[in-house]
């Protein structure tokens, strides 16, 4: 931690604290994450799960950012230089009296879908997703806090008492551990939920009370999904059939998009839930879709580069050299200049078609022209073959070792009828 200079702490955690810090070298701000744990080397260092996952999912527009690791011998701390973010979720629609609008609520749960598909592409999931662990930056959305995160390989149980409690799902509450990468998509749906509304959607003081809570919102499921939590649960269970009061209740200026999203995102039986790349095809995210689409093609056109002066040179050529209309504007300058000089430049006169073009008469025979003289004649090797050797054609045939002997060694002489 010498090339850095501790400005202010930012928050504080159960196994961590972050501070914002400056780099002495180039100035720049950073986030950095102290564990508050011991670590005895470098090696198990970059062994804990959490930089494991920050160095897999890198690269990725909403995944925070790792810049460095940082173990200090002497005092057996680990430290995680990351990109510095203005503020999380939580903070973003704390004290507010009027909530966001929609559109901006479905433009950060895109971004959040995008970075939990990432994420379960590349086999993890997060298993704490909440509005403290979600960052946002000039409406920039990334994902944070990957301490609890697990491998989608590793077979259940798993940890029971995983995750934010109001932000657990069903199959984390009822089962012994038996839950999947599905559970970050109920944790989704419940901070799209509290961000529409600004208030959360469970907030159970208990395990019992959490159950229960979600029971109102929802109704009591189907016998068959409580079969499938009660076969990996050690403590049986029975519930008393309730009708949920519904999630359009109690966002009745939520749009029908909307609702149906959060519907799926809150399906209580996991095999039913839907997926972040199946949720990122959904309506509610059309229009951010089209405009995304619009972008790209935007940048993929000529209009693009509206000042080419204010670009530097390297990228102007490489913009050219990428795109269809820069090809064509290349052909067209080099196309131009060579058409001056071949071309004539006075008008010529084209045939019309289906009419009999006459023989013009020579006034004296093709035999008494004076032959050319051809200065270079001897110089070119006689054409042996009329093949056409065209695209279209096979390629030739090697030919067999045997064959060339005769190149390569001079025949041996005939001594008494024999070699």
């Amino acid at each position: 931690m010498d090339n850095y200079k501790i400005i202010k702490k930012i928050g504080e955690g159960t196994f961590s604290e972050v501070t914002r810090v400056q780099n002495l070298k180039d100035g720049k701000h950073y986030a950095c994450k102290t564990m508050k744990q011991s670590i005895n080397s470098l090696q198990q260092a970059h062994n804990l799960r959490e930089v494991q996952a920050m160095k897999r999912l890198s690269l990725h527009p909403n995944i925070l950012q790792l810049h460095e690791v940082i173990f200090d011998e002497d005092t057996r701390t680990l430290s995680l230089i990351c990109e510095l973010m203005e503020m999380n979720i939580y903070e973003l629609i704390r004290g507010r009296q009027y909530p966001l609008p929609e559109s901006k609520a479905k433009n950060y749960m895109y971004q959040l879908c995008k970075a939990l598909d990432h994420m379960h592409s590349n086999g993890i999931f997060h298993r704490d997703v909440k509005p403290e662990n979600i960052l946002i930056k000039h409406d920039v959305l990334k994902l944070a806090d990957f301490g609890s995160s697990r491998s989608v390989y590793c077979k259940p149980p798993h940890t029971e008492y995983i995750s934010t409690r109001w932000y657990r799902a069903p199959e984390c509450l009822l089962t012994d551990g038996y839950y999947s990468l599905k559970m970050d998509m109920w944790s989704a749906g419940c901070v799209f939920f509290e961000i529409i509304s600004l208030n959360p959607l469970f907030p159970g003081t208990n395990e019992v009370d959490q159950v229960s809570k979600i029971h109102d919102v929802l109704g009591t499921p189907d016998s068959t999904v409580l079969q499938k939590f009660k076969q990996s649960r050690v403590m049986p269970f029975d519930f008393l059939p309730r009708k949920g009061c519904g999630l359009s209740k109690m966002l009745p200026h939520c749009s029908a998009s909307s609702l149906s999203l959060l519907y799926q995102m809150l399906a209580y039986d996991p095999d039913e839930r839907i997926s972040p790349r199946a949720a990122l095809q959904h309506t509610c995210f059309r229009e951010l879709r089209l405009a995304e689409r619009r972008a790209l093609g935007h940048h993929r056109t000529i209009g693009v580069v509206e000042d080419s002066s204010s670009m530097t040179p390297g990228s102007v050529e490489q913009f050219w050299r990428n795109t269809r209309q820069g090809r064509r504007q290349r052909l067209k300058h080099v196309a131009e200049p060579l058409s001056r000089h071949i071309l004539p430049r006075y008008p010529v006169e084209l045939p019309k078609l289906n009419v009999v073009v006459p023989t013009p008469k020579v006034p004296y025979p093709v035999s008494s022209l004076p032959a050319l003289a051809i200065p270079h004649k001897g110089l070119l090797p006689a054409i042996t073959s009329k093949k056409c050797h065209s695209r279209s054609m096979k390629p030739r045939e090697e030919p067999h070792r045997s064959t060339l002997k005769s190149y390569y060694m001079p025949p041996l002489e005939r001594k008494g009828g024999g070699y």
